[in-house]
């Protein structure tokens, strides 16, 4: 394993993620009173399963060995585009760190950038049809969870790899993408262990959970719920609200939360979390009237700092995928981008390259269904190496690797995605900026 400097690491068995196969979610009446209730406003999108025999990719009987090109579908406008600098600059350093080396199969590999948008627009299937056009073999993206559902199909029906360093949603454990997609991001079954043994840790008893309705939102959700279950919190202590992320104001939602009287409210949003969070101090249960408040990766940026007013997000604290990647890593992407404020999701876009272009390597191949048909092997049961030439140069001796990137361990499982997950414990200060405090690590 990559060794990495935690400040704290605690190791959690895996809990089983919440299955509802077959249900579809129903609209909803129940509001939010002193005994725990889930309420909505509207249908809430279906929970996934995540019981299933992911499908696998299958070598093709022709291989390619033209030059690796990769396309990117990374949030540069959008309710994420604050995640989208540190990874455009890490496909970036990935792909000059490959062509440093020689490239792949000896050839340069190539970079078509472009912009995924959110589910607001139809940004995303616009640059997916441009970089189908222009020969992609690997789409590194996209951030968003429902952005990626909604061009997942036409890439996996065109043989091409989707790579995500960001999506974290349950839906894609068994989604039929053909073994085409993968993701470097840990699924939220892992997230809700880590912000639930958040919550827990600082003595929470009831908890107020708002969810923004979508595959994100109501996946992560469910599972928060079930860890704060089994850590000992009783059901009727927990109360879930699922909201419109489009909806012009969260008033009702937030005024059902004090309702609650919950001593602990975690908001699973994104640009939203800054109005929820505003309403919250109006009617003094914000984070920095004293309230524990918690988020995730979808609102846990310093961009959440710079929407709302100045201090109101003192003591906010969340989790975000986060490695201790070291001011090296950090240094090579601002040296791209010297505007880098954060670093989310940097590592895994780095590593969705490298991987690729390994796998690549192995395959003697840059086919996409071929790619993909290696993936899993290069990151596992093989000889550990942590950068693109020496797991290259092993695998042209002959040897099976075992690739541990700048994420640290990755032991991808058959739905193509870590196996384990290293999560930042962080924390909002006075001046609304966010500090990374320690990490916690768990395992499915």
């Amino acid at each position: 394993m990559k060794n990495r400097t935690l400040a704290r690491v605690f190791a959690v068995a895996g809990v089983a993620a919440l299955a509802m196969t077959g249900c579809s979610a129903e609209e909803s009446d129940d509001t939010a009173t002193g005994d725990g209730a889930e309420t909505t406003t509207e249908t809430e999108a279906e929970v996934a399963s995540t019981e299933c025999e992911p499908p696998q990719a299958t070598v093709g009987a022709n291989p390619d060995t033209s030059p690796l090109k990769f396309g990117t579908l990374l949030p540069e406008t959008g309710t994420l585009a604050f995640l989208g600098p540190p990874e455009v600059a890490a496909v970036q350093v990935a792909v000059a760190e490959i062509n440093d080396a020689g490239g792949v199969l000896d050839q340069p590999v190539g970079l078509v950038t472009g912009d995924s948008g959110d589910t607001t627009t139809d940004t995303a299937n616009t640059t997916v049809d441009r970089e189908l056009a222009e020969g992609v073999d690997v789409i590194v993206g996209a951030a968003s969870s429902a952005v990626s559902l909604k061009v997942i199909d036409k890439i996996a029906s065109a043989g091409v790899v989707m790579f995500s360093p960001a999506n974290t949603s349950d839906q894609f454990v068994c989604y039929p993408d053909k073994g085409m997609y993968f993701r470097t991001a840990p699924t939220d079954v892992l997230q809700a262990q880590a912000l639930s043994q958040l919550i827990t840790g600082d003595g929470a008893q009831r908890v107020a959970i708002l969810a923004l309705n979508d595959p994100y939102g109501t996946g992560l959700a469910a599972n928060t719920v079930e860890n704060l279950e089994t850590a000992g919190i009783a059901s009727d202590q927990i109360t879930k609200i699922i909201y419109d992320p489009n909806a012009q104001s969260f008033n009702a939602e937030v005024d059902r939360v004090k309702e609650f009287n919950p001593d602990a409210v975690a908001v699973l949003g994104f640009e939203e979390t800054a109005k929820i969070v505003t309403r919250m101090h109006e009617i003094g249960i914000g984070p920095s009237d004293g309230m524990l408040v918690y988020g995730t990766d979808g609102n846990m940026g310093n961009a959440l700092g710079e929407g709302v007013a100045p201090g109101l997000l003192t003591g906010m604290k969340g989790t975000t995928p986060l490695t201790d990647v070291g001011p090296e890593f950090e240094a090579r992407l601002t040296a791209v981008d010297p505007g880098l404020v954060d670093f989310n999701y940097g590592g895994e876009a780095f590593d969705a390259v490298v991987i690729s272009a390994l796998a690549a390597e192995q395959a003697k191949s840059t086919a996409g269904v071929d790619i993909a048909a290696n993936i899993n092997a290069v990151t596992r049961d093989g000889t550990k190496c942590t950068s693109f030439v020496q797991c290259r140069d092993l695998i042209r001796a002959g040897e099976d690797i075992d690739y541990d990137g700048v994420t640290g361990e990755l032991a991808f499982g058959p739905a193509g995605e870590p196996s384990v997950g290293s999560y930042g414990r962080l924390e909002f200060g006075p001046d609304n900026k966010l500090t990374t405090t320690d990490f916690i690590v768990v395992q499915g």
